[in-house]
């Protein structure tokens, strides 16, 4: 068996990993931004390369002839690398253009709940362009000011309704600090897409829940936690994800059984109502972002792929083989019994250049990892393999370190006892998956709910 991977990041490390231990042994091929040293230890051959170039992925496909493909990042899957593939008869784990929209469009998501009336959305609207005339500029800007500081309150979410790399989102009081900021941002969104979106802002604590999917099956993984902000007590700029924690259980510790099951419940009925919408089956990983909130859960977004760092807990606790699983979400065979994951705590702690995310000032630095026990796994993100073997560092996220336990508690001493480790000028967030900072999610939850 052969698969042909589209790579970017430690995610992509993580999936070649799991594919490595599949009782088929698969031969691995790499298409990647960059020489990563994970995938080019456990793939055959890695082509570097802009991922976005399709001519170049499917001659690559085309002269390799993989059995299927798995399209890791967010680029290729929403501008349509599964839709060429399968013009050359080469089936893709990754959903088509059209249903990847519910990642590529805030707008789309919001739309198509609102149609299926799966009613977990926020209070929003959807702005489009006004055609340029006299006075569109100030009727544009008129029309959101009063949405935002009417109908929201000045309490409220802008989105950009594209793919903009994690970074399209900004939330009042966190990134806009007033309504006129808002406009402003807004505006520049309009003007860059041509749509924006404008939400409320929930109250709450946010949660993942990611699942396989093939048309209206659905097979869901451990519920995760996610850590974006840059510095401990959930400080400074959004990244792509400082750490990442799941729980033994597969729930989280702030979570009521309830709240998992809507969020399962949620999924489904999105998946069905693709597969309504764009007349064709979703098949790939369906990644919910959900918030917690007083009244029950609100979904804040969709992505079409696994998600990183979330990727880097889930994966190394499937007990089944994942290219069964490929297989079956490719032929519509998805069923529960392919699906199971050890009962186990993962903490996943992101190792950074020290300046990150505000400069590049330590890239091409010597970096040098621990040995890493059974009960621990690192993923390797942006960072390059000198000739002698020796890593350097990126401008972006380095490595994700996962400790694996019986509990969180011993997940996390792992991870954190291995990233104290590591040697050069980095740094990461001792506060991830910490008994304190969980407290803090329950008792936040506890009180918005008594």
């Amino acid at each position: 068996m052969r698969i042909l991977l589209i790579a970017s990041s430690a995610r992509e490390h993580a999936i070649a990993e799991t594919l490595s231990r599949s009782r088929y042994k698969p031969e691995i091929v790499a298409f990647c931004t960059t020489k990563n040293p994970g995938i080019a230890a456990l793939a055959s051959r890695l082509e570097v390369g802009n991922i976005l170039d399709f001519k170049r992925m499917t001659d690559i496909a085309e002269e390799i002839k993989p059995d299927f493909v798995i399209v890791g990042p967010d680029d290729p899957i929403g501008n349509g690398a599964a839709d060429i593939l399968s013009e050359l008869g080469i089936p893709s784990v990754a959903p088509k253009k059209s249903l990847a929209r519910i990642e590529s469009s805030k707008g789309f998501t919001r739309d198509l709940m609102k149609k299926y009336m799966i009613g977990a959305s926020p209070k929003f609207k959807v702005f489009s362009r006004i055609a340029h005339s006299v006075g569109a500029l100030s009727e544009e800007k008129k029309s959101l000011y009063s949405y935002i500081a009417d109908e929201l309150g000045g309490e409220f979410v802008v989105k950009y309704d594209a793919l903009k790399g994690g970074k399209g989102v900004k939330v009042s009081g966190e990134h806009l600090a007033s309504v006129e900021e808002g406009v402003d941002y807004a505006i520049e969104c309009l003007d860059e897409c041509g749509r924006v979106v404008i939400e409320e802002k929930l109250v709450g604590v946010e949660f993942s829940l990611l699942s396989f999917v093939s048309g209206t099956q659905v097979c869901d993984m451990p519920a995760i936690q996610d850590h974006k902000r840059a510095f401990e007590s959930d400080t400074g700029p959004n990244t792509g994800g400082m750490g990442t924690y799941s729980d033994a259980d597969h729930s989280l510790p702030f979570l009521a059984k309830n709240d998992l099951d809507l969020a399962k419940a949620i999924n489904c009925r999105v998946a069905e109502a693709l597969l309504q919408e764009c007349d064709e089956p979703y098949k790939g990983i369906l990644y919910g972002g959900f918030m917690a909130v007083k009244d029950g859960i609100r979904v804040i977004e969709y992505n079409a792929r696994f998600g990183d760092p979330e990727a880097l807990n889930i994966l190394p606790l499937l007990e089944t083989d994942f290219v069964d699983i490929c297989q079956a979400i490719i032929d519509g065979k998805l069923t529960d019994d392919l699906v199971r994951f050890a009962k186990k705590a993962t903490v996943c702690k992101y190792i950074t250049p020290r300046s990150y995310p505000t400069a590049k000032e330590e890239k091409g630095q010597p970096v040098t990892f621990p040995n890493i026990p059974t009960t621990a796994r690192v993923y390797y993100g942006d960072i390059n393999q000198s000739d002698d073997g020796s890593l350097h560092l990126g401008g972006s996220r380095t490595a994700g370190i996962v400790g694996i336990g019986e509990t969180l508690e011993e997940a996390e001493h792992t991870a954190q006892s291995l990233c104290e480790k590591v040697q050069g000028p980095v740094r990461f967030r001792k506060d991830i998956g910490t008994s304190q900072l969980i407290h803090q999610r329950v008792l936040t939850l506890k009180q918005l709910r008594s």
